[in-house]
C-alpha cells in the first residue's frame, strides 16, 4: 500500500502537494467526526453517573456538549470541502497533464511503433485507464489511510479505557487484515486481466466502426461482429470475475468485525456480572462496538479497486516508457536544404524493404519518385522525415544527419501531403492553419486559392467556419486532397514531400493545381511521388525504384530512351498490371 501510495505521488507530479493536502485534511476531518463520537460517549457517561446520583448535569454541561458538537460540524464541513475540492481538482489536472505528456510522446516515437502496438491499446491508456485513475485513485487511498488511522485511534482509545475489549478489538482488526492482504494478492492477478479486455473491446469496437463500409459492402455483419462480440464477452467475464471474487472475500472481511463487534455485546455485560467494569462503562463499549469498525469496513469495499490503480499505473508506466528518436536530439538551423541517402537499408517486420540504396537530392531542385506498388517510394520519405529510422547507412539533410534533430526542429523543415488524407474533427479553418497555427483568414484564403478549394469552400453553408467529420468524412476525397494541400502550401518549409498528391484530384482541377504546385515548390527542394505523366515529366530528376533499389535515374527524355520500368510505362499508358508510378 505505501509502495503504491508513493507511486501516486509520483504520478501526480507538480500536483503532489495538492493531494497529499487533501490526505491531510481527510484526516483532520476525520478527526473531528471521531470529537461527534466522543461527545456522545461524554453525554452518556454524565447520564448514567446522574442516574446514580454520582453527578448533577448543569448547563454548562449541556453548552459543554453543544460546544463540541458544533466544533465537530464546523470543522468536519470546512476541512472536507477543502480535502474535496483539492483531491477532485489535483485529480483531473494530473491526467489532463499526463493525457498531454503521452500527446507530445507518441510525436516524437517511430511510426513502427503504431504499427507494433494496437489502436485500442493506445486509446484504452488514455482514456479508460487515466479515467480509472482520475475518478478514483486520490479517492479510494484517502477512504483507505482514514479508515486505517479511524480505527487505529479508536482502537488505542479502547485499549487505554478497557484492556478486555481493547484485545477483542484489535483481533477483530489483525484477522481483518489477514483477509485484507488476500484480498490484494487475488486483485493483484485478476486486475490486469480486466485492464487487457478493457483494451481489446476498444480495440475491436474501434476496428468493427472503422471497417463498415466493408461490413456493408460484402454483407460481412455476421462474421465482423464476431469479434466485437469475443471482446464484449472477454470483458463481460473478466469484470465478472473480478466482482465475484471479491464480493465473497469483502464480505469475509467485513465479517471479521462484525464477528468481534458481537463478541464485545457478549464479553461486556459479562465483565459488568463480574464486577470488572461500572454499568457505565458496560453501556459506553456496547454502543462503541456498534461504530468503532464504521470506517475500517470501508477499506474492504475499495480494497480490490487499489489493485486496479496499480493496473492502471503500469499500464501508462509502460506506455510512458516507450523509447523516443529524439533523446539526444538538437535544434538544427540548417544553412542549405541537400538531402542524401548514403547506402541505406531498411527492415519493415524482417523483410527487407530499401536495399543499400544511395539517392541524392540537390536543393532547390524537383525529385519524381516512380515505381512498382510496394517498391519502397512511401517508405524513401518516411526515412528523409524520419518517421521510420534506418537499420544501415544514414540520412543527411542540410549536411546533418537526421538522428541528430529534434523530432520538431527536422520537421519544421519539411511540409507533407500524404496519399491518404486526415483532416481533424474542426472546421475548415483550423484545418488549413494547422500548418501555420498563427495564420490569419487572408493567409488561409490564399493558400486555399492556391489549392483550387477556395471556390467549394466558399459556397459550404458556413464557408471556412464549415466543420467537418472525424477524418474528413463529411468531404469527397479529392476536397480532401486539395484542404491539405492548402495546409502544405501555408506552411511554406524548404522542403516538399507530394505523396501522391493529385491522386484524388479530378481532371477539371489538376491543370490548375499544376500550376498553384509549380508556384508553390519554386525555389524549394521538392520530392513527389506520382503516378502521371503530367506530375513527373518537368521534374530535375525522376527515380525509378523497385524492389527497394534505385532501377533507374534520370530526366523523362533521358529515361523514355532507355529500356527499362520507366519507358515500358510510358508505352503502356498506365495499362500496367501490379504496379503504379
Amino acid at each position: 500500500m505505501i509502495k503504491l501510495f508513493k507511486r501516486l505521488l509520483n504520478f501526480s507530479g507538480k500536483h503532489r502537494k495538492d493531494i497529499i493536502v487533501s490526505l491531510i485534511t481527510s484526516f483532520i476531518k476525520s478527526n473531528f467526526e471521531i470529537m461527534s463520537f466522543m461527545a456522545v460517549i461524554m453525554l452518556i457517561n454524565w447520564l448514567l453517573l446522574s442516574v446514580e446520583g454520582k453527578k448533577v448535569i448543569d448547563m454548562t454541561d449541556v453548552f459543554t456538549i453543544f460546544g463540541v458538537m458544533v466544533i465537530s460540524i464546523v470543522g468536519k464541513i470546512i476541512f472536507s470541502n477543502i480535502s474535496n475540492q483539492k483531491r477532485v481538482i489535483s485529480s483531473f489536472k494530473m491526467c489532463q497533464d499526463k493525457r498531454l505528456e503521452i500527446g507530445e510522446l507518441m510525436k516524437r516515437v517511430k511510426m513502427g511503433y503504431f504499427n507494433e502496438n494496437l489502436l485500442g491499446e493506445i486509446t484504452a491508456t488514455t482514456t479508460t485507464t487515466l479515467g480509472d485513475i482520475e475518478t478514483i485513485s486520490v479517492t479510494i487511498f484517502d477512504k483507505v489511510i482514514n479508515g486505517l488511522v479511524h480505527g487505529a485511534v479508536i482502537s488505542i482509545w479502547i485499549l487505554i479505557y478497557d484492556w478486555h475489549i481493547g484485545l477483542i478489538t484489535v483481533a477483530g482488526i489483525i484477522i481483518a487484515m489477514i483477509v485484507y492482504v488476500h484480498i490484494q494478492k487475488k486483485s493483484k492477478i485478476l486486475s490486469p486481466r480486466r485492464q487487457k479486455a478493457q483494451a481489446g473491446l476498444v480495440t475491436s469496437i474501434l476496428e468493427y466502426i472503422q471497417g463498415m463500409g466493408v461490413v456493408k459492402a460484402y454483407n460481412l455483419g455476421g462474421n465482423s461482429s464476431k469479434g466485437v462480440k469475443d471482446a464484449i464477452e472477454e470483458s463481460s467475464q473478466a469484470n465478472i470475475k473480478l466482482e465475484s471474487v471479491f464480493s465473497s472475500l469483502t464480505a469475509l472481511y467485513q465479517l471479521a468485525f462484525k464477528i468481534a463487534s458481537s463478541i464485545i455485546i457478549v464479553v461486556a455485560p459479562y465483565l459488568l456480572i463480574d464486577g470488572e467494569i461500572t454499568i457505565v462503562k458496560c453501556f459506553i463499549l456496547l454502543i462503541s462496538s456498534f461504530i468503532i469498525y464504521e470506517q475500517m469496513e470501508i477499506v474492504g469495499s475499495v480494497s480490490s479497486l487499489t489493485r486496479v490503480i496499480e493496473a492502471s499505473l503500469n499500464r501508462i508506466d509502460n506506455l510512458s516508457n516507450t523509447p523516443i528518436m529524439d533523446g539526444d536530439g538538437k535544434d538544427i538551423k540548417l544553412d542549405n536544404y541537400h538531402i542524401e541517402i548514403k547506402d541505406v537499408s531498411f527492415y519493415y517486420e524482417d523483410m527487407e524493404v530499401i536495399k543499400n540504396m544511395n539517392i541524392k537530392i540537390p536543393e532547390n531542385t524537383t525529385t519524381a519518385i516512380v515505381g512498382p506498388s510496394g517498391s519502397g517510394k512511401t517508405t524513401i520519405c518516411r526515412l528523409i522525415t524520419r518517421f521510420f529510422d534506418v537499420d544501415k547507412g544514414e540520412v543527411t539533410v542540410g549536411g546533418h544527419n537526421v538522428k541528430d534533430f529534434t523530432c520538431e526542429s527536422l520537421l519544421n523543415n519539411f511540409s507533407t501531403v500524404f496519399q491518404k488524407v486526415y483532416l481533424f474533427e474542426d472546421t475548415i479553418f483550423n484545418n488549413i492553419r494547422f500548418g501555420k497555427p498563427d495564420a490569419t483568414l487572408k493567409e488561409v484564403q490564399e493558400a486555399a486559392k492556391k489549392a483550387c478549394c477556395h471556390s467549394f469552400i466558399e459556397a459550404l453553408p458556413d464557408g471556412y467556419d464549415t466543420y467537418v467529420g472525424e477524418g474528413g468524412s463529411s468531404l469527397s476525397g479529392g476536397e480532401k486532397q486539395r484542404i491539405s494541400i492548402a495546409r502544405a502550401i501555408l506552411k511554406d518549409a524548404p522542403i516538399i514531400i507530394l505523396d501522391e498528391a493529385t491522386a484524388s484530384v479530378d481532371p477539371e482541377n489538376e491543370k490548375n493545381l499544376q500550376i498553384a504546385i509549380r508556384e508553390l515548390t519554386k525555389n524549394k527542394t521538392v520530392i513527389m511521388i506520382a503516378h502521371r505523366l503530367s506530375t513527373v515529366k518537368h521534374a530535375d530528376q525522376i527515380l525509378v525504384i523497385n524492389n527497394g533499389q534505385v532501377e533507374q535515374a534520370g530526366k523523362h527524355n533521358e529515361l523514355i530512351s532507355q529500356e527499362g520500368i520507366y519507358k515500358r510505362f510510358i508505352s503502356a499508358r498506365e495499362e500496367a498490371i501490379g504496379w503504379q508510378l
